[in-house]
């Protein structure tokens, strides 16, 4: 736990970004009779039925310090997901920089294991070697910032029915656009001091 919360309170460094990556399924939903819009002295009615379209995955990343995020839609949450995401975050988002700090909930999938199981011995080697990985303790997933990044996200943009992967990605990516021009940043508080005395308990365990 410290390992990370150390992380959260170190200074900018622009060359040794960290980044907070996690993932969350998002169910695709339409409606079975079109909902009546809205009208003056009537809010919008919508028909308690609906038909289930399947289920997408979204990535999130998250920077702390400046705040910028980016979310990407993909069809499952596979091992080879996991790799693609990384690879981008390496070449795509952070090209030239000296490491990159990745932190990490204990999935099985959240590991160099994706990257040799995807990618060839080389490439999984030059990956590897720009990433640090720092992962939240077994139970403490609440660790993460992309956390908070993700409820952000279902309670801003996916709290309705989105019925295809298409208009999923045009609705996240107006969200992610509008929060990436006001640099919105997690007023994260907790700190390894606090955790200390929160936490005593564990500690003394």
């Amino acid at each position: 736990m410290e390992n990370v919360l150390d992380l959260y309170e170190e200074a900018f460094d622009p060359l040794r970004p960290i980044i907070c990556l996690d993932e969350t399924p998002y169910q695709l939903l339409a409606d079975k009779l079109e909902p009546i819009p809205m009208q003056p002295g009537q809010s919008k009615r919508q028909d308690y039925e609906y038909e289930r379209k399947g289920v997408a995955s979204l990535f999130i990343m998250y920077q702390p310090h400046t705040g910028w995020r980016q979310v990407v839609v993909k069809e499952r949450r596979t091992k080879a997901d996991f790799a693609d995401i990384v690879r981008n975050v390496v070449d795509r988002w952070f090209p030239g920089v000296e490491s990159i700090r990745l932190v990490l909930d204990n999935l099985n999938t959240h590991s160099p294991g994706s990257l040799y199981s995807t990618f060839d011995p080389v490439e999984a080697h030059r990956l590897t070697k720009m990433l640090k990985f720092h992962y939240t303790p077994k139970h403490a997933s609440w660790l993460n910032m992309a956390e908070i990044e993700i409820s952000a996200l279902q309670q801003q943009c996916l709290d309705r029915r989105i019925p295809d992967t298409e208009t999923l990605k045009r609705e996240i990516d107006a969200w992610q656009r509008d929060r990436n021009h006001r640099q919105v940043k997690v007023n994260w508080q907790f700190t390894t001091e606090k955790a200390r005395v929160k936490l005593a308990r564990f500690y003394n365990s």
